[in-house]
């Protein structure tokens, strides 16, 4: 029967292979998983790290994107206010 291991389980035994402080061989005893399996993980987090800072940046232009058409918005209400008034 094959085991399945979550992602969070996954990262830390990469995190613990990037660090190098004991070998594949060590990490894969101490987490009783495959040393194979252990450099996969080791590679996926290292090739897929830099997706970890991106996010947050796209998250701050998605939500500076909200921001601007809530603005947008307000200002043309506020617009059509003001050439009411002026009318009167």
């Amino acid at each position: 029967m094959r085991r399945s291991f979550d992602a969070k389980f996954k990262a830390k035994v990469g995190i613990e292979a990037i660090k190098e402080k004991l070998t594949i061989r060590e990490i894969a005893q101490k987490y009783e998983v495959q040393p194979c399996q252990v450099q996969q993980w080791k590679k996926i987090a290292l090739d897929n790290i830099h997706q970890t800072f991106s996010r947050k940046r796209e998250k701050d232009v998605k939500d500076q994107g909200k921001l601007v058409q809530e603005l947008y918005r307000q200002i043309g209400q506020l617009k059509v206010e003001n050439d009411f008034l002026k009318k009167t």
